[in-house]
């Protein structure tokens, strides 16, 4: 389902109130991408890039650091308030995958931090097939929990149970966009990184992150929050602990728009 401004309806209820969860909830990206945005994407100083579903702007330090010029895209005004507000001099414009607001062939890059799923089709595709230069990459990242920890697959579990039919990358669906006309084959690496940080954070607001998680009745969050609390208790690595580690997986992929 979705509204008439594109946006899928769990992103459209769930995000519009928890931009400040999904600062202090979400991890970063690895260092590691460094290299990967330089190589791989051509991202060096010069180049412009749009950061597509930038959300708060998880991402968007990362494309800054490559010394590209960063046009940030997001659809929910309250995600690009915190981003504006954390990095003023970024352009920041409200838009959507199926409609961005640039001139065709304008940029080199369009980066997907954590977004992809949300929009994968045809027509968000064919519009960021027109915004791209010839030779220019669309990247996809995803960081995604370590699911061969024990624990961790326990965590994703319990959330899963939630999810309904939110779009969600471990699906596999968003992959259906592909192969699209006028872009090359997937290529694919994946880092591993560790998100360290109070448990409030890095597993409460990281759960309260998600957009389905947030459109739940305040009776069913509580009942969430209630099994986060024993899975952690019940687990001698993260019980009583003051700061926890949790390993994520970061999926990186990346195409090329083809010569006409």
């Amino acid at each position: 389902m979705k509204n008439p401004s594109g946006i899928v309806h769990h992103a459209a209820n769930g995000y519009t109130t928890v931009a400040e969860a999904y600062v202090r909830g979400r991890p970063e990206y690895p260092q590691a991408l460094s290299d990967w945005l330089r190589d791989e994407i051509g991202l060096t100083r010069g180049a412009r890039v749009v950061d597509l579903g930038a959300g708060t702007g998880k991402m968007t330090p990362r494309l800054l650091a490559t010394g590209a010029d960063v046009v940030a895209i997001e659809p929910v005004t309250q995600m690009l308030d915190k981003l504006s507000t954390t990095y003023p001099r970024v352009e920041a414009l409200t838009g959507a995958a199926q409609a961005i607001p640039l001139a065709d062939c304008e940029v080199d890059a369009v980066v997907c931090a954590q977004s992809f799923h949300w929009f994968a089709g045809p027509a968000a595709l064919a519009e960021i097939h027109r915004v791209l230069k010839p030779g220019g990459r669309l990247a996809m990242l995803w960081n995604l929990s370590d699911t061969r920890v024990p624990w961790v697959a326990a965590l994703s579990a319990l959330i899963n149970r939630y999810e309904g039919d939110a779009p969600r990358f471990h699906t596999g669906a968003w992959r259906d966009a592909f192969p699209h006309p006028g872009f090359g084959p997937l290529v694919e690496r994946r880092y591993e990184h560790l998100h360290v940080g109070k448990p409030e954070d890095v597993i409460f607001n990281r759960v309260h992150s998600i957009s389905f998680v947030a459109a739940l009745t305040p009776e069913r969050r509580a009942a969430l929050d209630s099994e986060l609390r024993r899975l952690l208790d019940g687990e001698p690595t993260l019980s009583s602990r003051d700061e926890i580690a949790v390993p994520y997986l970061t999926a990186a992929l990346h195409t090329i728009k083809l010569p006409a």
